[in-house]
């Protein structure tokens, strides 16, 4: 299961975000995870931005993963190991990190790419778990990658909800 936080206010119903959310992550191998979505306008995107990537401009998502480090094993009454080379607790959740997502850039790129808003949204909320993911689409082979992947995710958990 994934457990969710949403901060701000989202333009989709909390249930469907955490569905889509679930569901993509779930066909990824990410049964047990725990995933923030924030909602921000654009000059708060726009510090984020500049801050982590160099770039003074509002964006539409920024994804901020959490390093996957493995947990400390062993014998040890704080952790609860079973001795050396123990592997971490089974149900344990997967941290995956946080999306960000401004719902300004969104409406405006809604337009340009001839899609509803919502439609946007769950395409960013998808786009930014596929980071958190570990894929990227600095290069064209992997952009494509990340872009067949994502239609895949939204054609089989979103749209098929949206009657499109």
């Amino acid at each position: 299961m994934i457990e969710l936080d949403i901060v701000g206010t989202a333009p989709l119903p909390a249930a469907e975000i955490e569905r889509l959310a679930a569901l993509a992550a779930a066909s990824a191998g990410v049964a047990d995870g725990h995933l923030a979505i924030e909602f921000v306008g654009p000059a708060r995107i726009r510090e984020l931005n500049r801050e982590h990537r160099a770039e003074d401009s509002a964006t539409d998502v920024l994804s901020f993963p959490i390093e996957d480090e493995p947990g400390p094993t062993g014998r040890s009454p704080d952790f609860g190991g079973s001795g050396p080379g123990a592997s971490p607790e089974q149900g344990a959740l997967m941290l995956l990190g946080d999306v960000v997502i401004c719902p300004a850039v969104a409406a405006r790129n809604a337009v340009e790419h001839e899609v509803s808003f919502e439609d946007e949204v769950a395409l960013l909320v998808v786009h930014g778990l596929l980071h958190l993911l570990g894929l990227d689409h600095e290069i064209e082979a992997e952009a494509e990658r990340m872009e067949a992947i994502e239609q895949q995710l939204l054609s089989r958990f979103y749209r098929v909800s949206h009657g499109a």
